[in-house]
């Protein structure tokens, strides 16, 4: 009978994987943070940036009630998550993104053509319209994962009546990312922004424990756990590190958008999120206060 089983299928596609047990594959949930991304208006020139390494700066392991685990708390491509959020602003009109992580391979990828090119076809220099320069950035792109802090919250609460309980616990971590730019020309740094996105863990259960007869005895538990992937998690706070770097760049007068008219709304709301956010709570409110008088 195994043999003979399939997987089902819908619109000439199966609905699972070929064990019949995981989900097809789907596209990633957009996030708030990258959806913010893409809305941002078009700046008035692309700005050329380069990053070498955004790299786990932390140093820690994942936690394991089991004994020491040698697995990293967080992901190691986290430069390929900022170089896609790079992407995602303004929709690819924002940055203009060299390779400077694997330049190695570009360089001698390059040395093979033209060894080729001049074995075969007698060149002895570099065509460039073959082997164009390579373009250089203007900016500089550095920072990392600086911190990962777990159990920063936990609780939880459970009740129990005639055998009968429920429970429910919740944990949160944090994570914190660094992003800088700096200025190739000078070796000035420009701005520096600091992110960082919550990671929430819930587990609900429930159990009876009851005599239902003369020797006769009821044992039952049910539960589920839910835990935010670490790297959608960090995908936001690299993306929301991005929004607030362009706006920090514009508030400086970096760099500027194409229309200042229809940029200016992003960059008040991105001032009063962060100026909220240097407040302590009942000044902030102070603050509101006053300005309604």
């Amino acid at each position: 009978m195994v043999g003979c089983a399939s997987s089902p299928v819908q619109n000439g596609a199966p609905l699972k994987g070929s064990n019949g047990l995981s989900l097809a594959p789907t596209l990633q949930e957009i996030a708030p943070t990258r959806r913010a991304l893409f809305d941002l208006p078009p700046p008035n020139r692309p700005v050329a940036v380069a990053v070498y390494g955004f790299t786990d700066q932390t140093g820690q392991f994942r936690q394991s009630s089991v004994g020491q685990s040698f697995s990293s708390a967080v992901t190691q491509g986290s430069t390929s998550v900022l170089v896609r959020a790079l992407e995602d602003a303004g929709k690819s009109r924002w940055f203009t993104i060299v390779e400077r992580e694997q330049v190695g391979r570009l360089m001698q990828e390059r040395r093979v053509i033209h060894n080729m090119r001049e074995m075969y076809l007698g060149e002895k220099g570099y065509d460039p319209q073959v082997l164009p320069s390579l373009l250089f950035a203007g900016v500089l792109l550095e920072g990392g994962i600086i911190g990962y802090d777990s159990n920063t919250v936990t609780g939880g609460i459970g009740a129990g009546y005639l055998g009968i309980s429920a429970r429910t616990q919740y944990r949160q971590d944090v994570v914190t990312v660094y992003l800088r730019a700096v200025s190739v020309r000078t070796g000035e740094v420009l701005t520096t922004i600091t992110s960082s996105q919550t990671i929430s863990s819930y587990a609900l259960g429930g159990g009876a424990f009851r005599y239902v007869g003369f020797k006769k005895l009821l044992e039952a538990e049910a539960g589920m756990t839910l835990n935010e992937p670490r790297l959608m998690v960090l995908q936001q706070a690299v993306e929301h590190a991005v929004y607030g770097l362009v706006m920090e760049g514009v508030e400086l007068k970096l760099w500027e958008f194409q229309d200042t008219s229809a940029g200016w709304p992003y960059v008040w709301h991105y001032q009063k999120e962060r100026d909220s956010s240097y407040l302590p709570a009942n000044l902030a409110h102070a603050k509101g206060l006053s300005h309604e008088k």
